[in-house]
């Protein structure tokens, strides 16, 4: 379908993709992206590549570029559904799932069990390899994810994550106990200099990007370890992972950021990491959402592992609040 735009007599000069985007909201701009990078964008008939300046009085003349179909298999793998209607879901990921596809995944990620379930009404804003993903999980973490089932309701979420307004909740088991009760981490992170695959903690002035998690010791098994819940103000890659590890605690399983496996004790099954919370405003309603996984089973075997062998002991400490 051709559509049009005549740039208004108060415009003032503007590139031709901030026009197009500033007129057709409903639109995602990395569909109108798509639009100029295949030539279907033209100026007064003649072609126009985004970057070039309009003037009032201007009519652009579009098309949107087809929307390639996803080249990867609905596969119908049952799904935790915390909370579903025509506009999002919100899915209790188990551990190891991965979240998208990549090299050397095999047809059992999240996004082939979300193309089944949700039979072609996906966003197609993450691209055919992420349909309707928002934000991701490490494959060992469980908990909530939220996809989005529209391109508006993608678009209103990832700037509800890009403006940090979305709380995040996690719980972990950790080696050792902290010597604190609770406390406030923000160290920049960015890619270790020695293992790109990994993060570490990383001076602003190296390329480090600003990082800020809070944590509270749940529950404290002798000096062995304990369970912290975080709360995440940013959304950094690995963050708790590498924020714990800078104390000196990592978490129990993760070799990756500093876990020592030994000889005594319970072997934890994975990095022991639940997103337990989240809590938003609902894309379309602006209706209060708390959506909540339970603790999952492998996890609160091994708490109930290191209890048995270690004691447990309550933190006194004030659970940490952040709310909508």
């Amino acid at each position: 379908m051709l559509l049009t735009h005549t740039v208004p007599p108060e415009a003032r000069r503007l590139r031709a993709d901030k026009v197009l985007a500033l007129a057709f909201p409903e639109h995602s701009r990395s569909l109108l992206q798509r639009a100029f990078a295949a030539g279907l964008v033209r100026r007064n008939g003649r072609p126009v590549e985004k970057s070039d300046d309009l003037q009032a009085g201007d009519v652009l003349e579009f098309e949107l570029a087809a929307v390639l179909p996803s080249t990867l298999t609905a596969v119908d793998i049952p799904l935790t559904i915390i909370f579903e209607d025509k506009h999002l879901l919100a899915i209790n990921k188990p551990p190891g799932m991965v979240v998208h596809p990549g090299a050397g995944t095999g047809e059992d990620t999240l996004v082939h069990a979300l193309l089944a379930h949700c039979r072609g009404t996906l966003s197609g804003v993450g691209g055919v390899e992420r349909p309707g993903i928002v934000h991701r999980l490490d494959k060992e973490t469980s908990g909530v994810i939220i996809a989005a089932k529209t391109d508006a309701a993608h678009r209103a979420l990832a700037a509800q994550f890009a403006g940090r307004t979305v709380v995040k909740e996690y719980v972990a088991l950790i080696s050792g106990a902290p010597a604190l009760e609770a406390g406030s981490i923000r160290e920049p992170l960015g890619r270790s200099s020695r293992q790109r695959h990994r993060m570490s903690v990383v001076t602003e002035e190296r390329g480090g990007r600003a990082a800020h998690t809070d944590w509270q010791v749940l529950q404290r098994y002798g000096t062995v370890a304990a369970q912290v819940r975080c709360i995440l103000h940013t959304g950094r890659t690995h963050q708790i992972r590498v924020h714990l590890r800078s104390l000196g605690h990592p978490l129990l399983g993760d070799a990756a950021y500093g876990w020592k496996d030994t000889p005594a004790g319970p072997k934890p099954p994975r990095v022991m990491l639940h997103a337990e919370r989240l809590a938003l405003e609902h894309p379309v309603t602006g209706r209060k959402l708390n959506l909540k996984a339970p603790i999952p089973a492998d996890f609160r075997k091994l708490a109930a592992a290191l209890k048995k062998l270690y004691g447990r002991s309550s933190s006194s400490a004030a659970r940490p609040q952040r709310r909508l």
